[in-house]
């Protein structure tokens, strides 16, 4: 090549640079993460299956006859998913509202609320009932 062409070289690398990213900008503004929507009926079916999980073993029975709402809270805030709030409300079986505090991880509402009516039995004597009504939501 002689030197009066490398200027022409110079000028078509640097078109074909801009190319690839501007290209590379299309690609990936089209590839960004889509924010999924969590529909009624999914958000009920998590909000049963965090209760069913805590219940499991026993523990969500103990948080509430012990009167530890705090750990309670925690541990749903753990098992639910990012950017599902709640709010826990206990009753016994005579309907008297057993929680002394607001079991909730979030003050904020939106216009979706899916509800959930769980039963948790006590494994100790004396046999213990609750009946747990749990509001969900997704934060927007």
């Amino acid at each position: 090549m002689k030197n009066a062409n490398k200027g022409q070289i110079r000028i078509i690398e640097a078109f074909f640079a801009v190319i690839i990213i501007f290209s590379a900008f299309a690609v990936s503004a089209n590839l960004s993460v889509s924010n999924h929507t969590i529909s009624h009926e999914n958000l009920a079916s998590i909000g049963l299956n965090s209760l069913v999980e805590l219940d499991r073993d026993g523990y969500f029975c103990k948080y509430i006859t012990t009167g530890n709402f705090t750990a309670l809270r925690e541990a749903l805030s753990l098992v639910l998913p990012t950017g599902v709030c709640f709010n826990l409300t206990i009753y016994d079986t005579q309907m008297q509202q057993v929680n002394t505090e607001i079991i909730t991880n979030s003050g904020f509402g939106s216009q979706d609320i899916a509800t959930v009516e769980y039963v948790s039995a006590g494994q100790d004597s004396p046999f213990l009932c609750y009946i747990v009504h749990m509001q969900l939501w997704v934060v927007t």
